[in-house]
């Protein structure tokens, strides 16, 4: 059933004079005629008529299609965009208005889309400029490939190809060339120019019912930019399908409307219709350029993507081919201001991909450095004691974790801690380098990453690489308490940094937190490593333990009422409070029972 479309509007009659003021506030470089609403003109601000001294372009056409004209309105492209109504050519005074405004003594090039309004009330302000003594030339561009010739007297309907003929044109202009000349390389390009649209939907006209033409599930192959019904409908297909159909459509050997042939330079426009998001003009991009490399045998010289003239909010796109000599290639490459032009698109294409960088110490499974040494030293012995102790303890935390997780978040905090508890029990045995203090941490932020999803993943495997680094950055072999409390410290810091979260947001942090301010007082005090270490998990826990009173400012437990948080212990917090402990009681268990009496922990 049809409806009246949504729009963020005002007075559907005022439409193109709003946005012709909005796009003048947005780029400085633009300024438009005082002759609302019949006159409707946008022009360079650097550009005085008389004292031009280059050829003008000029271009325009029905509003609906921008950013078309005005938004290529700039040094090195067109001088001026002459507005009309919504898909309405603009008025002869109006094409007239901006002839005199920005025409010096080099003349006027007019490109002029083909469509029979368009043709008439350019061509009649043309001659009337001419009568006042104004050099003008024009160029017609019919790029249309959808409908099989022969059109009659009205030909082929301008398209997106229409804006490579204004580049083309606007560049021949900055070079200085006479209006012969410019003129000549426009007529030109717009021989070699062929476009074909597709669309999924049609477009509404500001204050209008939406026609429902289409059905769902179908698409129209070869509209107009106007709305206008297309050669055929047809199911919906893959976009592969729909780019190869559109492309054999526009280098039709039987149409022969581009002087295309295997071998040929190219350039390709995927534009957007309206309502297309990047993405999917990106994908068709990308079907594009191989079909037409291996299918069609031809050089993709340039490749441009985007908005560039649309059917205001029209879902689908058109492809553009134009045959690309040097010549071709130079003006399209040419410096521009105008603000809708693709900035960085040149000749410089190196390849589309690279190999994926490697870590500049790769941790891979297969490097014989980085798995489980033979013998274990001392620092090896303890290192793998208090990784399996708390590695477990969070393994049999996993049913209270959900319980209390379930209170105040999404439930599942202990399964995703047991998922890395268990890769880190797994890959103990197989691949940490238990003698090598900071390669094992490494790792372990390695197994974590692996299987470990969501913030609590990304927050551990931070963790282990902030500790990491500060480890790695000491450059000795043997790893020492203050060594260990540097890196705790370095750890927390970097999970507050990047996460957001300090000490009583009610987090992981305020169990690791205090623990390590605890760790770092004792060691100053002298106390023995492994005491102050077992004197920190005290402080660990009851940091995790405080979170009761604390009210959530982070993570999903700050989405729910005080009330229920006020009931539980984070659970982030709680984890890794026993993990902690757990390792610390570990060390100071094996040391009392295993090891020569008299030695510390490191």
């Amino acid at each position: 059933m049809a409806s009246y479309g949504k729009k963020l509007i005002n007075d559907p009659n005022d439409v193109v004079t709003e946005f012709i003021e909005g796009l003048v506030e947005s780029y400085p470089g633009m300024q438009y005629l005082d002759g609302f609403p019949e006159v409707k003109v946008v022009l360079r601000a650097d550009v005085a008529g008389a004292k031009n001294d280059k050829v003008a372009i000029i271009s325009g056409g029905g509003s609906g299609h921008e950013p078309a004209h005005a938004g290529f309105v700039g040094e090195g492209m067109l001088t001026a965009a002459i507005c009309g109504d919504v898909f309405a050519s603009p008025q002869v005074d109006s094409i007239l208005a901006g002839i005199r405004a920005v025409t010096g003594p080099m003349g006027c090039l007019l490109i002029v889309k083909n469509y029979t309004g368009d043709r008439l009330n350019f061509g009649l302000a043309a001659e009337q400029a001419k009568s006042e003594g104004y050099k003008v030339e024009s160029v017609i561009v019919g790029d249309d490939c959808a409908l099989p010739p022969p059109r009659g007297i009205a030909g082929r309907r301008g398209l997106a190809g229409t804006i490579l003929v204004h580049k083309v044109a606007g560049a021949a202009a900055a070079a200085g060339l006479p209006l012969e000349d410019v003129a000549e390389e426009a007529r030109h390009a717009s021989e070699l120019v062929g476009t074909m649209g597709v669309a999924l939907s049609v477009c509404t006209l500001p204050g209008q019912v939406t026609p429902d033409r289409l059905g769902s599930g179908k698409m129209e192959l070869g509209l107009g930019i106007h709305g206008e019904p297309g050669a055929a409908v047809a199911d919906i297909q893959p976009v592969a399908v729909v780019v190869s159909h559109v492309l054999k459509q526009i280098l039709s050997a039987e149409t022969n409307y581009v002087p295309i042939t295997r071998g040929s330079r190219v350039v390709l426009m995927v534009n957007g219709l309206g309502a297309t998001p990047a993405m999917e003009l990106m994908i068709a991009a990308g079907k594009a350029v191989p079909q037409l490399q291996l299918e069609h045998g031809l050089a993709v010289e340039r490749v441009y993507t985007g908005s560039f003239m649309t059917s205001l909010d029209m879902a689908g796109f058109s492809i553009t081919i134009m045959k690309a000599d040097q010549a071709i290639l130079q003006r399209l490459d040419a410096a521009t201001t105008a603000p809708y032009w693709p900035v960085g698109v040149d000749g410089n294409r190196p390849p589309a991909k690279i190999p994926v960088p490697l870590p500049q110490s790769p941790s891979a499974r297969s490097d014989v450095s980085l798995c489980r040494p033979v013998q274990l030293s001392k620092q090896g012995i303890l290192l793998e004691v208090a990784i399996e102790a708390a590695a477990t303890a969070v393994v049999n935390l996993k049913d209270p974790l959900n319980e209390w997780d379930s209170k105040v978040g999404d439930g599942d905090c202990g399964s995703t801690m047991y998922r890395g508890a268990t890769a880190i029990l797994e890959d103990l045995k197989k691949y940490y380098p238990l003698n090598d203090a900071a390669e094992t941490v490494n790792e372990m932020g390695s197994s974590i990453s692996r299987v470990m999803g969501g913030t609590s993943g990304i927050m551990y495997t931070i963790l282990c690489k902030a500790a990491y680094a500060s480890l790695k950055a000491n450059g000795q072999s043997d790893v020492t308490s203050n060594h260990w409390a540097e890196a705790l410290e370095a750890s927390t810091t970097a999970v507050s940094k990047y996460g957001g979260a300090i000490a009583g947001f009610r987090t992981l942090l305020d169990a690791l937190i205090p623990a390590s301010q605890a760790l770092q007082q004792r060691l100053k005090a002298g106390d023995d490593p492994v005491t102050a270490f077992v004197l920190s998990s005290e402080a660990a826990l009851a940091g995790a333990e405080s979170t009761k009173l604390m009210q959530a400012q982070a993570g999903r437990s700050s989405y729910v009422s005080p009330e229920i948080v006020a009931s539980v212990p984070d659970p982030g917090a709680m984890a890794a409070a026993a993990w902690y402990r757990a390792a610390a009681l570990a060390v100071r268990n094996t040391l009392e029972s295993s090891l020569p009496a008299g030695s510390s922990a490191p």
